[in-house]
């Protein structure tokens, strides 16, 4: 499929916007309520359109949430995408925490070999504190039990917030240097009614060269075919990766590969745009596979060249949250 002068093969599939967690900075800081059970796609449905978009040239998926081990019957639905034989790349974000050795076990025989955690601190206080959950050692616990296991990459995602964990920085980085992760720092991004304030926010320049006065020059590496929006480098003697991802100071729209599709059955052709279009209400009305293609690929004709984010004033700033969409 073609965006613009953009080839979108990347499909992201959130298949419940309920969380295990309350990370201060994904769900909103005022009163919630879930969707309905009945207004969430049904997993037969996110079947159907993923291969619908397999036939449209999708060939990677990222399994989201909320977080997705919390939906009833995950991994029979995992098992079933991975007899696709279109797809050549199936990944799992998840916090972690909901993971043990023996659903990790049931992920590689299935042919999933891929997992990005969620992981802002290694501080179980901090931890506690940002997702208001006392997990952090279920949550590593996870992460050295995919790492024995022979997962890889293990992607492991933070957001450095000032005043936070920004004097942990360095010492996340560090874990590079002892095991062959791929540490990703994420600009936090203004979504929704969050409690957390912007001027927390830390830019990837200012991320870099805490990094560089602390362990050394962050050598760059060079892209791969299936590499995602992070840039890529190594310290000096490091066994893994780390990355940045830089939505605020270098956006990386006109690069963007990715479709959305959000728990609630809505096509989402980018992250930081409130445009959506539904396509499952149309599947339940029993339209044809040739219709349901054409609203998957009318969906990207809204695929915008830029966002707003880095104008913090921006009234066109989305209002929704990353629990809601899937990240």
């Amino acid at each position: 499929m073609i965006a613009g002068n953009r080839t979108i093969n990347y499909l992201r599939i959130s298949v419940t916007d309920r969380c295990n967690f309350r990370c201060r900075y994904c769900v909103p800081s005022s009163p919630f309520s879930v969707i309905e059970h009945d207004k969430i796609a049904r997993y037969e449905e996110i079947l159907r359109i993923t291969r619908l978009g397999c036939e449209l040239g999708i060939t990677k998926v990222r399994i989201t949430g909320g977080e997705p081990f919390v939906r009833k019957g995950i991994f029979s639905f995992l098992e079933q995408l991975c007899q696709l034989d279109a797809l050549q790349d199936i990944s799992i974000t998840t916090n972690g925490a909901l993971l043990t050795r023996d659903k990790i076990k049931s992920l590689i025989q299935m042919g999933i070999h891929r997992l990005n955690f969620s992981l802002d601190t290694l501080d179980p206080a901090k931890f506690a504190a940002i997702t208001n959950r006392d997990r952090f050692h279920r949550v590593w616990d996870s992460i050295m039990a995919a790492h024995e296991l022979g997962i890889s990459p293990i992607k492991i995602n933070a957001v450095a917030l000032r005043g936070f964990n920004d004097d942990e920085i360095c010492a996340i980085a560090g874990l590079t240097l002892k095991y062959p992760f791929h540490i990703r720092f994420i600009e936090y991004m203004p979504m929704g009614d969050s409690d957390i304030e912007s001027q927390q926010q830390i830019l990837t320049r200012e991320i870099q060269d805490r990094i560089e006065s602390s362990l050394g020059p962050l050598i760059p590496m060079e892209r791969e075919y299936n590499d995602g929006p992070a840039k890529k480098f190594k310290l000096a003697n490091a066994q893994g990766v780390v990355g940045f991802i830089t939505p605020i100071s270098s956006h990386f729209c006109s690069e963007c590969n990715r479709l959305r599709l959000t728990s609630r059955g809505n096509l989402r052709p980018c992250l930081l745009n409130d445009y959506e279009q539904d396509i499952l209400t149309p599947l339940r009305a029993g339209a044809s596979d040739h219709q349901l293609k054409s609203i998957i690929e009318s969906s990207l004709t809204h695929k915008p060249l830029f966002h707003s984010l880095n104008d913090l004033k921006d009234k066109n700033i989305p209002i929704s949250h990353m629990n809601s969409i899937g990240g």
